[in-house]
């Protein structure tokens, strides 16, 4: 009869084949930038952010950004790479939105995506963005459960549809991976 010694999974065997998935570019990364309300700059600081991880040589793409028109935030998209949008056809309009299955397939190591509460043209996968974040999440989650980041932002947007046991089921899960964020969520929102 095998102990649960002999037949758990040596956790540093774990951590090298995740480490090593990460290094050969296996894993996909999201960060959302949440803000009160709207101006507050989460569109700038999100790109300001991105052109930092950018020059540390990280894998960026935008998946949705809305400048507004602000010459300022227009000048920090440029240099980033950009996942064309997926056209949908609404009363005659051609309308974009997030290509999720692209971003998907690409695999970017950080992924921007921009309005949230958005909500999406007929006839997409999901009727708000942050469901689409949501789905993009539980795969970072995934390909890489020992990913705080990722739980404690998966949290947020099941938290956004609805789902709380489920945000603090993550949010414990990443409090326990040495998360800030996620203690703050559970002391905020979960008992």
């Amino acid at each position: 009869m095998n102990t649960l010694e002999e037949t758990r999974p040596d956790p540093d065997e774990i951590l090298a084949s995740l480490k090593l998935d990460e290094e050969n570019g296996k894993r996909g990364r999201l960060k959302i930038f949440f803000g009160m309300c709207a101006g507050v700059g989460k569109t700038y600081t999100m790109l300001q952010s991105a052109q930092t991880e950018k020059s540390k040589c990280t894998d960026v793409v935008i998946g949705y950004i809305e400048t507004h028109h602000r010459k300022e935030t227009e000048d920090l998209v440029r240099g980033l790479e950009i996942i064309p949008r997926k056209s949908f056809d609404y009363k005659g309009t051609s309308l974009g939105e997030v290509d999720l299955e692209a971003v998907i397939a690409r695999k970017p190591k950080l992924v921007l995506v921009d309005e949230l509460a958005h909500t999406n043209a007929p006839g997409s996968r999901h009727l708000k963005r942050y469901q689409d974040a949501a789905d993009t999440y539980d795969i970072v989650v995934e390909q890489n459960p020992l990913d705080a980041e990722a739980l404690a932002n998966r949290g947020v947007a099941k938290l956004y549809l609805n789902n709380n046991t489920g945000a603090c089921e993550d949010w414990y899960m990443a409090s326990d991976m040495g998360s800030e964020k996620a203690k703050s969520y559970l002391l905020k929102f979960c008992e």
